[in-house]
Parts: C-alpha cells; sequence; structure tokens
C-alpha cells in the first residue's frame, strides 16, 4: 500500500503524545516534529476524548500525516502558527487492495 507523498506534507507540526492522568494533571510524552498538511478549518466531528466521547463537537484544525505517527486522543499539539491544540479524534485511513494513499487524520480543537 501506498502512503501519502512526501512533498504533500508542507507543514512542520509538534506532537505530544497524551500518555495519561497523573493525580494532579494530565502527562504527555516527549515532544517530536513531524511533516503534516494542516489545515485550520471549522468542522463537526463526533469527539473521541474522555469528556466528551460521542458528541459532536467543534474541531478548528485538521493534519494529514503519514499512517505509523503516534497520536492518541488528547495529545499536546503544535500547529504551524504557534497555535497548541489537542487532538479530538484520530482517523487511520487504509484501504487493503485500493491503489490509494494511508494516512491518519487528526481532528484538533
Amino acid at each position: 500500500m501506498t502512503r501519502v507523498p512526501r512533498w504533500l506534507l508542507r507543514h512542520r507540526v509538534v506532537i505530544e503524545p497524551y500518555m495519561g492522568d497523573s493525580a494532579y494533571e494530565r502527562t504527555y510524552g516527549p515532544p517530536f516534529e513531524v511533516r503534516a498538511l494542516a489545515s485550520e478549518v471549522i468542522r463537526m466531528v463526533r469527539s473521541q476524548t474522555r469528556e466528551n466521547s460521542g458528541r459532536t463537537v467543534v474541531s478548528t484544525a485538521q493534519l494529514i500525516t503519514d499512517p505509523d505517527v503516534l497520536c492518541p486522543v488528547e495529545s499536546r499539539i503544535t500547529l504551524p502558527t504557534g497555535r497548541i491544540t489537542h487532538a479530538l479524534a484520530v482517523a487511520h485511513h487504509t484501504a487493503p487492495g485500493l491503489p490509494v494513499p494511508q494516512s491518519l487524520e487528526v481532528m484538533c480543537e
């Protein structure tokens, strides 16, 4: 299966993967930079976060990146504009047997 072509991933974003909650705060893994295609467009999506699971919420940014990027729901993301946001929903796009690229789509709050 093919991947999203690297030349389409024109932006750089920083992801801090969500690791869970400690007694007092959320904990995140070490930050890492990935190439992505970022668009700051308002959309309605179904949330996968613990607080809003299954509810329709507003996503203000979407990312398309490589399918093997580690970005669980509630991860902290720094967009190319410098805005810090969190992952509301994550979708793995695969189509076994079809000639379409695999990717990971992240909807951000």
